[in-house]
């Protein structure tokens, strides 16, 4: 800690923005450990003060029990912090939402959850810029590409792909659609995909692996429509993951921007098959719209929201949609450090 301390204070470090960066998150990832620690040393001494005055006085023995218990506290949430955590935790995050099965209800939705998204990203004090954006007739949205970033350095449980990727999967939605005429329910689906959008990690892509398309974007309605070839499509060729960005005014934003998808894609594959060899059981994220593999319900009528892999319930999906999300994604960082838990003590 000491050394990374020294090395942040060297004004020639910041020279190299990629070593700088690195550094920072580094210092990041530990200051809390460390800042823990001597807390908890700092505890021990002051228990074994008490405890040496109790023999004198007995109403210190109340006090050295006080201290030994949030001692205790201390030493669970320090074994915690120490379990092994995904590597890219301290990444920012590209987030992607798709219409799926349902029409025209299924895009009206994944416009619900990428406006719930932004909300999100604006009450923890996220930046978020739209990279992609397909839009339908109604105002729905039939894909979109968002990057969400942290602002300065943050510890690394507060970063967006840590809270971010147990968004990865399929939502599904049950309400009654502004074009049934009706008033039945009906039940629709939209899918999350969430990568990491990180400079940390070496990922090389070779010009020859890529097969670039051009071709006209268009949007709803007839609007937006280019009259030149500026909309851009790139195959990587080796891993058959396909980009598309049309966004941009210009083929060459739009391709950048493809080729910044690209990379945080490919990092998180190559993250996959890493994760792989090191266990036959890991969780991948649901790349498929389909509603019987679902993560999470909203539920319209009985104002629910139901997350299907940890069981949690609330009844409160209006303030969920309008960005308080952190009750849903607390349950599943719960989880997911119960599993690392047992994970670590049957090693």
């Amino acid at each position: 800690m000491r050394a990374l301390e020294t090395e942040l204070a060297d004004p020639s470090l910041h020279a190299d923005p990629a070593r700088a960066r690195s550094v920072g998150k580094r210092h990041a990832q530990l200051r809390p450990i460390v800042e823990l620690y001597e807390q908890w040393l700092v505890a021990g001494e002051d228990e074994q003060a008490a405890r040496e005055l109790a023999q004198a006085d007995p109403g210190f023995a109340e006090e050295a029990e006080e201290i030994a218990a949030q001692r205790q506290e201390m030493s669970e949430r320090l074994s915690e912090m120490l379990v092994p955590r995904d590597a890219l935790d301290d990444s920012d995050a590209i987030l992607e939402i798709k219409a799926g099965e349902g029409g025209d209800e299924s895009a009206l939705f994944a416009g619900d959850l990428l406006r719930m998204y932004e909300r999100y990203a604006q009450i923890r004090g996220w930046r978020l810029e739209v990279i992609s954006l397909e839009e339908t007739n109604l105002g729905g949205v039939k894909d979109a590409t968002v990057s969400i970033k942290a602002k300065g350095q943050t510890e690394v449980e507060d970063m967006p792909y840590a809270r971010l990727k147990f968004e990865a999967g399929v939502h599904r939605v049950q309400r009654v659609p502004v074009t049934e005429s009706q008033g039945r329910i009906h039940t629709s689906a939209a899918g999350v995909l969430v990568f990491p959008e990180t400079e940390d990690v070496e990922i090389t892509i070779d010009p020859n692996d890529l097969r670039i398309d051009v071709y006209r974007s268009s949007g709803p309605g007839g609007q937006s429509v280019n009259t030149t070839d500026s909309a851009v499509r790139i195959t990587h060729e080796p891993t058959g993951v396909v980009v598309s960005c049309q966004n941009e005014k210009s083929q060459l934003q739009n391709k950048e921007q493809a080729l910044r998808i690209l990379r945080a894609r490919l990092v998180a594959l190559a993250e996959e098959e890493r994760a792989a060899e090191a266990s036959a059981t890991r969780k991948t994220q649901v790349r498929t719209v389909d509603r019987s593999e679902r993560i999470r319900t909203y539920n319209y009528p009985e104002n629910r929201i139901s997350d299907h892999r940890t069981g949690f319930k609330a009844y409160n999906l209006d303030a969920v949609l309008a960005g308080e999300l952190d009750p849903v994604i607390t349950s599943c960082l719960e989880t997911d450090l119960a599993d690392r838990l047992e994970s670590a003590e049957s090693v």
